[in-house]
């Protein structure tokens, strides 16, 4: 690994251990040359599917993009930056999880719509609202009243 602070090639491994959330190494390295010691994170690269979009179009999968359309629907809600991104890290590992390499973009949409259901109903019904094409207050009401119906059955559960 290369030193950021002189450019040399050679560094020594002084310290490893499991990132805090335990998906990355941290190494701690110290230059041969000027003795400087600086920090690294060494990460699994994995290839996620390919989405396939409704038009039948192929595009890859953008996490930065997955995460902007759930900040859209969570705009001035009361969700925290963390619970956003555990949304986004199990969305993600879930497309990983199906070991193929295209997916119907209509999968990802309906994780995103189960994540923001359990994060904001108010978020959730944002989210179908686009995503399921609402055409007028009835499909609202609609959607609500499924809501309800669903969060009484799982307290009679």
């Amino acid at each position: 690994m290369r030193c950021p602070f002189c450019g040399a090639e050679d560094s020594k491994v002084v310290d490893s251990r499991l990132s805090s959330e335990g998906d990355a190494i941290r190494r701690r390295r110290m230059c041969q040359e000027c003795n400087e010691r600086f920090t690294t994170y060494e990460t699994a690269e994995l290839s996620l599917p390919r989405l396939i979009k409704r038009d039948a179009t192929r595009e890859a999968f953008d996490e930065n993009k997955l995460r902007a359309g759930i900040m859209r629907a969570l705009e001035k809600r009361p969700v925290s930056t963390d619970a956003i991104d555990h949304s986004v890290k199990t969305i993600t590992r879930r497309l990983w999880a199906t070991g193929e390499r295209e997916v119907q973009s209509r999968l990802v949409g309906d994780w995103v719509m189960d994540a923001l259901r359990e994060l904001d109903e108010v978020a959730y019904v944002r989210f179908a609202s686009v995503y399921r094409s609402f055409q007028d207050v009835n499909a609202f009401r609609e959607e609500i009243e499924r809501m309800e119906n669903r969060a009484l059955s799982d307290k009679d559960s």
